[in-house]
């Protein structure tokens, strides 16, 4: 199968759709820019292909091409896109919008998107099951309550009424789904549809899709960077890379023998959830794809602990309420009792001088909330935090001299990082504010020093961080918090929105730069092979309680509690899960 031009796999059925030798180019002020090259596939029904790569791929061109939407100055060059055999890449206006919602439907990554914040979830789903389908209000309701049903929203009848902000991360993305769903399109596009949701809800959402798509006979076109995912939900996968199709065929084919180089450095640069290695093997993106035949095979080893095993954190009974009671008068007119949330309740763990400690658990469970009552960013309801002896909330003076000793890196560095500074100034900033640098010499050097450090040149200093790449802006956000030379750091999920390759990349920064300046650090994901990877001890987290703590080998390989062994079940791992048996274990 050739890299230009590869052949899809034959399909007994009728394809839903047909995509031959598609070519998408934007024209710029300094040329064309061949974005898609050649991409061709087929999608039969109920069938859903699963198409991955890294960013820039080309794989939400894709979708976007087959739905129309390619942004200006871009244009379909070439080829031809076939909906049940209707030419579909020609239409315009009108013509193309009658397709669009009514036989191809999309899910976004981000719900919030989709979703109108003033709107309750059962207008979405009437206002669009009427725009493409003839029948009443009184019929759309019924409708749209048998969608909330299929997707798995419990109490329809009392939530097709509520509004976006009122359901959690998990059940807008279900609600986008039924949204996808309203019209009873033949094709389902999903882009990055979990990639913000922790691993059991994740797991729901990918069941919720596998089933609507078999029920439905709906063909759906998965993108997304998690390879987990794919070996979860899809049937075939179609991996890309620089615009073009390296390689096609049943998903568990590709996963375990791949063909191409590239699709072979993908797979080991994926940490696992059963084996720790020191380093990731990390494909050579942007070079010839050759080289990456030649990284070593990936060993898994025991990483030694360090030999000083005395804590530099010491947390003991954190506990944190957050009162969501009414106004003083609405709850003595009303008779309203304090409503008080416990989202931390007497947590208690050490972390020793240069390791990791990972904190794990859903969405909501607090881990969050420890990260900043011990970063000094929420104050404690009750309990300790103890930095190297000294009470993190305890005496003035003492704690401001703290300061430099901690910093924090946040899940999304386009957030964190002000995008009307340049990176030299924001890499200044911390070292200022501390009064960590005598001149203005001394502060640049730092600010280049700490570029080296995260192995980018310090003439990276003089751009903005919209200029840089998702990975590239991570490695922004970690100078940042190594600019003050600290001995502690928090992780807030820093990996989350990194495809697998500059995932790769930052982990194995971040592990470099444990080992050569003895970093402590707390690392919080929900992506429980990162917390392998990465952590020497793991706290498990539900409802603010620490319910599991102990070595990760422990924690991971043998969980104690019911909730661990939840977790661990709900783990998407391509490596030893066929997709069927554990979606209809699910």
């Amino acid at each position: 199968m050739s890299a230009r031009d590869p052949s899809p796999e034959p399909n007994c059925e009728t394809p839903v759709l047909r995509v031959r030798g598609l070519d998408v180019a934007f024209d710029t002020h300094r040329g064309t820019v061949q974005v898609l090259d050649g991409v061709s596939f087929e999608i039969a029904p109920g069938e859903i292909l699963g198409v991955v790569g890294e960013s820039g791929a080309g794989k939400s061109m894709v979708g976007a091409a087959v739905i129309g939407l390619v942004p200006p100055p871009g244009r379909i060059a070439g080829g031809t896109v076939e909906l049940h055999g209707e030419r579909i890449d020609t239409l315009r206006g009108e013509d193309m919008r009658r397709v669009r919602g009514r036989r191809i439907g999309s899910v976004f990554q981000d719900p919030l998107t989709s979703l109108n914040p003033v709107y309750p979830i059962g207008r979405h789903l009437i206002e669009t099951i009427r725009t493409h389908l003839p029948v009443s209000e009184q019929e759309a309701r019924r409708r749209a309550l048998a969608l909330l049903a299929d997707v798995e929203i419990p109490d329809p009848e009392s939530r097709i009424d509520q509004y976006p902000h009122q359901f959690s991360g998990g059940m807008r993305q279900r609600v986008a789904i039924a949204l996808a769903l309203c019209a009873e399109p033949q094709l389902l596009i999903a882009d990055e549809p979990t990639t913000a949701l922790d691993v059991s809800v994740q797991a729901q959402v990918i069941r919720v899709f596998r089933r609507v798509c078999r029920e439905r006979g709906t063909a759906a076109m998965l993108i997304t960077h998690d390879m987990g995912v794919i070996a979860e939900a899809a049937d075939r996968v179609m991996v890309m890379y620089q615009g073009r199709v390296l390689e096609t065929g049943p998903v568990r084919q590709v996963l375990d023998h791949p063909r191409e180089p590239y699709t072979r450095a993908l797979m080991a640069a994926i940490p696992s959830v059963h084996d720790r290695l020191h380093r990731l093997p990390v494909p050579e993106i942007g070079a010839d794809i050759a080289v990456a035949a030649a990284l070593p095979p990936a060993q898994a080893e025991t990483v030694a602990a360090p030999a000083d095993g005395t804590p530099l954190i010491r947390v003991q009974g954190l506990s944190r309420e957050f009162d969501l009671s009414a106004g003083w008068l609405v709850r003595t007119l009303a008779r309203q009792p304090k409503k008080v949330l416990h989202a931390v309740d007497g947590v208690s763990f050490d972390i020793a001088r240069g390791r990791t400690f990972g904190l794990v658990g859903e969405s909501g469970s607090g881990k969050s909330t420890v990260a900043r009552m011990i970063a000094g960013l929420t104050r404690p309801t009750a309990g300790t935090v103890h930095f190297d002896g000294i009470d993190r909330w305890g005496n003035a003076a003492q704690t401001a001299a703290l300061r430099r000793r901690f910093q924090m890196i946040f899940q999304d560095p386009h957030a964190s990082l002000n995008p009307r500074w340049r990176v030299d100034r924001l890499i200044a900033e911390p070292v200022e504010v501390l009064g960590l640098a005598a001149s203005a010499d001394e502060t640049a050097e730092r600010v280049a020093q700490a570029l080296r450090r995260v192995r980018m040149s310090p003439d990276d200093g003089r751009r903005y961080p919209h200029q840089f790449s998702g990975g590239q802006r991570q490695r922004i956000a970690i100078a940042r918090a190594l600019a003050s030379q600290p001995e502690f750091i928090v992780c807030d999920e820093p990996t989350s929105s990194l495809d697998v390759s500059v995932q790769a990349q930052v982990l194995n920064l971040m592990r470099d730069l444990q080992d050569e300046f003895g970093l402590t650090y707390l690392l919080i994901s929900h992506n429980l092979a990162v917390i392998r990877h990465m952590c020497d001890d793991v706290g498990v987290m539900q409802r603010g309680r620490l319910v599991e703590q102990g070595s990760a080998g422990e924690v991971l390989d043998a969980p104690k509690h019911a909730y661990t062994q939840a977790l661990m079940a709900a783990v998407p791992d391509m490596r030893y899960a066929p997709a069927a048996a554990v979606l209809v274990t699910a």
